[in-house]
């Protein structure tokens, strides 16, 4: 098998005759083939081009020996491998949390016979998604069973976005994107350069990887809480919920970004730390307008743009744009009583006609404090500050009426894509200054990279307080904390950003768990 690199493509090109050009041979040559990567290129608008990696089948590979390169080469086969090194010699792993980082470790334990207990404090997605969709109609919050919390995970709704930055060379990145084919996600995740899945279809996902894990003699129990922990001679002994006591050898902590009151529980026990992390607001536009400035007159053929944007203030702080939802909707995430939060979704096939991406800027514990639960009171503060501006409401104002610190009144051209209720305030009276004012810095720089992005009728959102967690737990390199048998993981642990990190990570801690725990 042949492997080819930067197959060019115009958009009405033949992908066959496209390969055949680069590889100089006829079409009747080739066998078959395989999409192995897939991007845009729109640099030169408006000659844009398909780039593909691809795997050839020829009828005599050995046509093109000759003409073998950094872009023509004799193909690998590129697969996770791992092979447990022994017998199971420990007691069913427990794992707190159903998100991806507790969903793909319970999977690789599973597969090997580790048979893992799963426990969620929220509800199965399937009845999660009804509790979401009561708040959003009628302001009525489950603490328990929201956006935040329930299997899934808080990436259950979001865009499904599965691109990282993680480089592992083992290929456990492929082998999550296959996981999630196999449980029913679209095969183009398996090439997309920005591979999404979306809220509707992660949900049947979601479900049919927990039945899978079932039938191999995993359990899930939802609707429980852990709330201590009891350690014996610096090992973890046994946990308590708020329903049962467990003897447990191995416990995964696969809690979340927003769990916390856990939180504040494990920091009686773990070794935890204050980390960086950014918030700030979501950014709305016409998702037109973004295809047309990215794309340009053939945007319709390419389907919802997106785009990444970085900006550094004067006074050093970063801003970017993050968690990108074309035709997406803003939603009201919150997870606690009488304070707001809110993410960016979409459902596959992004059609909302609006684009969302959250705007944030870098916080350190130089802005909070170096306690490990700072950063929690701090997001809560600002969260409970959005929530009383509003009446619970999303507060949203114009980015015109944002520079000059007014209420606005009506919208432009943009209408707001939010599920839930909002209200027009002055975001300015929710974020710090310095939070604000790097915004005002950086929004017209990225207008000067997307075409519109600085219109005065772009609306703005707030608080975007959840990307990443605000406390790390400490680890080593074999995943463990200082507590021997306990397993942070994932992005409640302060080691991933996004569904497909946080999956590699919980991938990475039951390979080191079956490492350890076997004859």
């Amino acid at each position: 098998m042949i492997r080819v690199r930067e197959v060019k493509c115009k958009l009405d090109d033949d992908i066959l005759s496209s390969i055949a050009n680069k590889l100089k041979i006829k079409k009747d040559n080739i066998i078959s083939f395989d999409i192995i990567k897939e991007s845009i290129d729109s640099r030169r608008k408006p000659n844009i081009f398909l780039i593909y990696e691809i795997d050839v089948i020829l009828k005599d590979e050995s046509i093109i020996y000759d003409r073998l390169s950094n872009d023509i080469f004799i193909s690998k086969k590129e697969e996770y491998k791992y092979i447990p090194k022994g017998n199971i010699k420990i007691k069913r792993p427990i794992i707190i949390g159903a998100g991806p980082a507790g969903l793909f470790a319970a999977y690789n334990l599973a597969i090997n016979n580790y048979k893992p207990i799963v426990i969620e404090r929220g509800k199965k997605v399937e009845d999660r998604i009804k509790d979401v969709e009561k708040f959003i109609e009628t302001g009525i919050l489950d603490t328990n069973s929201n956006v935040q919390f329930g299997e899934g995970g808080a990436g259950t709704f979001s865009d499904g976005k599965l691109n990282t930055m993680v480089k592992d060379i083992n290929n456990r990145n492929k082998y999550v994107l296959e996981i999630f084919h196999k449980f029913g996600a679209p095969k183009d995740i398996l090439y997309k350069a920005k591979p999404h899945i979306g809220t509707d279809l992660l949900i049947n996902v979601i479900k049919n990887m927990r039945d899978y894990i079932i039938s191999l003699g995993g359990t899930f129990k939802y609707s429980e809480t852990l709330t201590d922990i009891v350690i014996k001679n610096n090992k973890i002994e046994s946990i308590i919920t708020d329903k049962d006591t467990y003897k447990v050898d191995i416990l995964i902590l696969a809690i979340g970004h927003s769990a916390r009151d856990t939180f504040y529980m494990l920091n009686n026990y773990l070794k935890m730390e204050a980390k960086p992390f950014a918030l700030g607001v979501r950014s709305m536009h016409n998702q037109s307008m973004i295809d047309i400035s990215q794309y340009g007159k053939v945007y319709e053929k390419l389907g919802p743009a997106s785009y990444k944007l970085t900006y550094q203030t004067k006074s050093g702080r970063g801003v970017y744009t993050f968690c990108m939802c074309p035709g997406g909707y803003v939603i009201n995430a919150s997870s606690e009583n009488n304070m707001l939060a809110i993410n960016g979704m979409s459902n596959h096939d992004r059609d909302s006609g609006v684009a969302n991406s959250a705007l944030i800027v870098t916080v350190t514990p130089n802005d909070f404090g170096n306690n490990p639960m700072d950063g929690v009171e701090y997001q809560r503060d600002l969260e409970r500050k959005a929530y009383n501006l509003a009446n619970g409401s999303i507060p949203i104002e114009l980015y015109k009426d944002f520079k000059e610190n007014k209420i606005s009144t009506n919208y432009n051209s943009v209408i707001p894509a939010i599920k839930g209720t909002y209200k027009f305030t002055d975001i300015n009276k929710i974020l710090p200054s310095y939070i604000s004012e790097s915004l005002k810095e950086a929004i017209p720089y990225f207008g000067t990279k997307i075409k519109g992005f600085d219109n005065d009728d772009a609306i703005l959102a707030a608080i975007e307080s959840r990307t990443s967690s605000p406390v790390r737990i400490v680890r080593d390199d074999n995943f463990v904390s200082n507590i021997d048998g306990i397993y942070p993981i994932g992005e409640g642990a302060g080691y991933a950003g996004g569904i497909t990190s946080a999956a590699i990570d919980g991938v990475k801690a039951s390979e080191s768990i079956m490492d350890k725990y076997t004859l």
